[in-house]
């Protein structure tokens, strides 16, 4: 299978936290490859592993006296895949890894697979603090896609889930997106929040697909769909949860200027996104109003993944003009300011510069689809996107 030859980053951080915690959990979504890393991990860890999708009533059934099965399998590494359908084994793992702990195995003991990542957190951490860590695995991004021959367009198009972006052509790969997207409307919706009306938050999706990359107007939507706006926050926080939208907060440091404070919404992968929209090939992308913001959350997807997690990420934007697309904060201060421009002869906005001067930012760029970095106004540099991923890897 083509998946299996891309080489996921995530792997060698997921050995490495393995090598020093006894649980770590894998969060990501659905199809986007946490299971073939898990088993990929597993073919050649030192001691031997044990895979359990939960999802499998024989697998469940092997946990029916969970302690005894666990405690039976030693030193191997044990993966609990669809770790949600069983919550009631945190408390097992907690005795189990104690009691290695006293006897000095103090690591390389369980991983754990999920697709809620808020739930799952809650549950993991509320039981077994101090004994997990946490790493989420996103879709394919540049790097990984270009190691295989795939250009930065393709990827765009087709969003980072392996198997759309593997397709054998576009209307296969939007065929099986818009299969995610149904599976996920009737089945994890009313799994993780059986109360939530799931035509609602497909509604919802479409719309926010529609407004990609634009301020959170939840009275807006709320009108729109018949619900309040309570309601609103509710959806939104479960499509978070699942890792299917971004909420991008904005900065909101004193620096003495009236701050826009509500949050920006995207749609997180871009393939996803096309499908909700109903777009099928690049050209179709291109010609859409959406376009601008599908290219600004694609860059932001990358560019995040790229800058890792000792950077938090914001939006800047005043009420008179001054905008950052995506700021970097580093120990509390801005430190990185990245413009995003669909265009191969990018253009600087004065809010732009305005921005980063209030904000004391000296590593400006603008993200364009071009190779070549040339300088801007406003001290900026004009840079592609796989460079700056790179770059930001390099300043970690």
């Amino acid at each position: 299978m083509i998946s299996m030859m891309i080489n996921r980053q995530s792997e060698s951080i997921l050995r490495e936290k393995l090598t020093h915690t006894p649980a770590v959990v894998l969060l990501g979504p659905r199809q986007v490859g946490k299971t073939t890393l898990a088993k990929t991990l597993a073919a050649s860890w030192p001691n031997g592993a044990i895979y359990l999708d939960l999802e499998r009533p024989a697998d469940r059934l092997r946990l029916e006296d969970a302690d005894a099965y666990l405690r039976a399998q030693g030193d191997k590494l044990i993966i609990l895949d669809e770790i949600h359908r069983a919550p009631g084994l945190f408390e097992i793992l907690r005795g189990i890894i104690d009691e290695r702990r006293s006897a000095g195995q103090r690591a390389g003991q369980f991983l754990l697979l999920g697709s809620a990542a808020l739930e799952l957190m809650k549950q993991s951490s509320e039981t077994l603090a101090g004994r997990i860590a946490y790493l989420e695995i996103s879709p394919l991004d540049l790097e990984e896609a270009q190691s295989v021959d795939i250009d930065s367009n393709t990827l765009w198009l087709r969003g980072g889930f392996p198997d759309s972006l593997l397709a054998a052509n576009h209307k296969r790969s939007l065929d099986w997106r818009r299969d995610f997207i149904r599976s996920y409307l009737e089945r994890d919706v009313p799994m993780f929040a059986p109360r939530l009306p799931a035509e609602t938050i497909g509604r919802l999706w479409t719309m926010l697909a529609h407004q990609q990359g634009g301020l959170l107007n939840q009275a807006r939507l709320a009108g729109s769909l018949g619900v309040s706006n309570p309601a609103i926050d509710r959806y939104i926080d479960l499509l978070v949860d699942l890792q299917l939208l971004r909420r991008l907060r904005p900065w909101s440091g004193n620096v003495g200027k009236r701050l826009v404070k509500s949050p920006k919404v995207y749609v997180r992968d871009s393939g996803v996104l096309h499908a909700l929209l109903e777009l099928e090939s690049l050209d179709d992308v291109l010609g859409h109003p959406v376009c601008g913001g599908s290219y600004e959350g694609y860059c932001i997807e990358n560019l995040l993944i790229a800058a890792g997690a000792r950077r938090v990420p914001y939006f800047y934007r005043t009420h008179s003009g001054a905008e950052i697309d995506l700021l970097f904060e580093k120990g509390g201060k801005p430190e990185i300011a990245i413009e995003i421009k669909r265009s191969t002869a990018p253009q600087l906005d004065k809010g732009f510069g305005i921005a980063c001067d209030e904000l004391g930012i000296q590593h400006r760029f603008v993200v364009y689809p071009g190779d070549a970095q040339f300088a801007l106004r406003h001290g900026a540099q004009a840079i592609g996107l796989a460079t700056l991923m790179a770059q930001l890897k390099e300043m970690a």
